[in-house]
């Protein structure tokens, strides 16, 4: 019998955007990322092409969850773009963002299969971004790889990931929103559903099927760091070179 372990990641960054459903020019976001952007995410790491649906099934099949840490805040923007051959002014999209947002996201499944997957975030093939191309992270989004254990332990248990600026100004809250997919054998009576189970990534037709999710909460765990940490100086690093150059 194969071992099972949990990967968790740490989804932050100035923007974020996990659209489950957008229609002709308007292109939404979830509150919260998407078992099809953060499987994008691990797949791209990996080096899995669009069109490797072979390669692309373990990892769509890991059992997904996502912790809301810290919710951000929802902001739209209009886009305008002219055709790169042509010139000719393409049409106005409405898209929304997340600002400001932390999350915990984590995978459960074979131990083999995320041991690499760990060491892909490491070295990856391809950047990955949170949701869009346009939201790159904020930091390394590996936070661990956590052996013979399950989801909803690790989403109990990995520190609180608020911004140090978030934790100053907000208290730290009671429990933590976790949407998770059942496991096996649990009863998906109470469950929502939603369409962003990945099936392809063929860019000539990508599809997702639906999945079960359940909405839980998870006492706030310890702070990362045990508190406030000091504001990062963008410009500490230049007053260093200048000393020395003095």
């Amino acid at each position: 019998m194969s071992r099972t372990s949990v990967l968790a990641l740490r989804l932050a960054g100035p923007l974020q955007s996990w659209g489950a459903s957008s229609r002709f020019t308007r292109r939404t976001t979830e509150s919260a990322p998407t078992k099809s952007g953060v499987i994008g995410l691990l797949a791209a790491a990996a080096g899995i092409e669009r069109g490797d649906d072979e390669r692309l099934a373990p990892l769509a099949a890991l059992r997904f969850a996502v912790r809301i840490d810290q919710p951000g805040t929802r902001i739209r923007d209009f886009h305008t773009a002219h055709h790169g051959v042509t010139g000719a002014s393409m049409p106005l999209s409405e898209r929304f963002y997340l600002a400001d947002a932390v999350f915990v996201a984590a995978v459960e499944g074979d131990h083999t299969l995320l041991t690499g997957v760990h060491a892909a975030l490491r070295t990856p093939v391809y950047p990955p971004y949170l949701g869009r191309r346009s939201c790159p992270p904020a930091e390394p989004v590996n936070l661990a790889l956590y052996e013979d254990t399950r989801l909803e332990d690790v989403l109990a248990s990995v520190p609180w990931q608020a911004s140090a600026w978030y934790r100053r100004r907000h208290q730290t809250p009671p429990a933590l929103t976790v949407l998770r997919e059942t496991a096996a054998g649990e009863s998906a009576a109470a469950a929502d559903v939603q369409r962003d189970q990945p099936v392809t990534f063929d860019a000539a037709g990508r599809r997702h099927a639906l999945r079960t999710v359940v909405t839980d909460s998870v006492s706030t765990p310890i702070p990362s760091g045990g508190g406030p940490q000091e504001a990062h100086d963008p410009f500490a690093a230049l007053e260093a070179l200048e000393n020395e150059s003095a």
